[in-house]
């Protein structure tokens, strides 16, 4: 094994696995065991003991055995992060920052030269990984280690090739859990939120993407993965458009300094949501038709073209969907998605292309993935399943694009829920607040040219 291959890493071996490891490889225990504690070093977890019993008197940890068994009888092997990066990479994007755009931008900039714990909250669409840009060129050029974590797969393929067409003159590295090639020891990571959890004390600056997402959030594991990952003294920034209650008191206790922006990069209010009530919507689904508004809404798709994704709280729903909308309009031709779906990337990216006009998906779709020009449904909108952070997340699929930033966010349920009102209202004191924002650089505008 290289010793590149162990730099920042906690690499899980047997003793007759580790026989061939470099000089300077240090061991660490896998597992804390005491009479009244038995507890993983990797993810954290404190164990059920009976749970987590092997024979004589063995331990493993059942809470991160995807990423292989820890356990009594294996260690950790690690050799700390030397920032052996014989390049500088520069700043190879040519596009141009707002002026709003720019202000986050330098606030980002500075928390990473002052080591901080800072948190972006920009509305979805705002160009957050633009704004990290400057950061990461001045953390790249002073030869500082970097990641970029997200909690899903798709986040992640989003963002490596525009990480690695703004910086083109590096490798970005990407680590997730379907990741055929090999690891390589790189100055620049993406990586799913998981996959810290082989890392310790590797990054300078760690940056996570989508902070309030399934499944980072209220995992407790993967927080503990953050704090393992980065270094004691690196720099800590976090991204969402819809921050939790527990990071904005963390904001209030000072405990994170913030940067907020409520408006996009094109200038243009978040699409509102648009409720449709239909209580019997799920009844005609089960008999294979669909309410009169979206047969509406599906025949107009049809004669425009136009693309869109259609939600649906259960998997078991989405061939249902799909077949009620080919028998409505057969020339639509569109794809189902999911989590578990082994063709989920593929599928994906036909949509990019726009090989396909349209995907009936589950909430794996909420996020971190832009089909530009779209609109979205939503079935069943007041299911638990759609909470008030993804119903936001979703409608903020639509008018991310500078050549069409409006469309049509139309939501289908039994009942105006709470959740769902919450999400328009969230919606609605976001706008007032870009309203207010685009006043105001009206007015100084228009007082510089006086």
């Amino acid at each position: 094994m290289q010793a590149t291959e162990l730099y920042g890493r906690q690499i899980l071996l047997t003793p007759t696995e580790a026989v061939a490891l470099p000089p300077g490889t240090q061991q660490l225990p896998a597992m804390t065991v005491t009479p009244q504690l038995v507890q993983c070093r990797r993810c954290g977890s404190v164990l059920d003991r009976q749970l987590a019993q092997l024979p004589h008197q063995q331990f493993y940890c059942y809470q991160c055995l995807t990423l292989g068994r820890v356990s009594t009888l294996t260690s950790l092997y690690h050799l700390p992060e030397p920032n052996h990066f014989s390049k500088r990479p520069e700043l190879t994007w040519t596009g141009q920052l707002t002026a709003t755009q720019t202000a986050c931008a330098t606030q980002i900039k500075q928390a990473f030269i002052r080591h901080d714990r800072h948190l972006l909250w920009a509305v979805t669409g705002a160009g957050k990984t633009e704004m990290l840009f400057p950061g990461l060129a001045w953390a790249l050029q002073h030869g500082l280690r970097v990641a970029v974590a997200s909690p899903r797969v798709d986040v992640c393929l989003e963002l490596a090739p525009r990480l690695q067409a703004a910086f083109a003159t590096t490798t970005v590295a990407v680590l997730h859990g379907r990741q055929p090639e090999p690891y390589q020891y790189q100055q620049l990571t993406v990586c799913t939120t998981h996959q810290l959890l082989r890392f310790r004390a590797a990054f300078d600056v760690l940056i996570i993407d989508e902070v309030d997402a399934f499944p980072f959030a209220a995992n407790p594991r993967l927080y503990y993965a953050v704090e393992q990952a980065l270094k004691p003294t690196g720099a800590l920034l976090y991204l969402t458009a819809t921050p939790s209650t527990a990071l904005l008191q963390q904001v209030r206790q000072k405990k994170l300094t913030i940067s907020y922006l409520p408006l996009r990069f094109h200038r243009h209010l978040l699409p509102t949501i648009q409720v449709t009530l239909a209580p019997k919507w799920l009844a005609k689904l089960q008999r294979g038709q669909l309410i009169r508004p979206l047969q509406r809404w599906l025949a107009a798709y049809a004669t425009s073209g136009q693309r869109f994704l259609v939600f649906v709280p259960r998997i078991s729903q989405l061939a249902k969907v799909q077949a009620a909308i080919q028998q409505a309009q057969p020339t639509l031709i569109g794809l189902t998605v999911h989590a578990a779906d082994p063709d989920r990337l593929t599928k994906v990216q036909q949509m990019r292309q726009a090989q396909v006009q349209y995907l009936v998906t589950t909430t794996i779709l909420e996020r971190g993935v832009t089909f530009p020009g779209i609109d979205v449904i939503v079935l069943g909108a007041d299911d638990p399943v759609f909470s008030t952070a993804a119903l936001v997340q979703i409608a903020g699929r639509v008018g991310r694009s500078k050549q069409r930033p409006t469309g049509a966010v139309r939501m289908i349920g039994a009942s105006h829920s709470r959740r769902l009102k919450q999400a328009q209202r969230q919606i609605k004191l976001v706008n007032r607040k870009g309203r207010r924002l685009l006043n105001d650089m009206s007015t100084l505008s228009a007082t510089t040219n006086d």
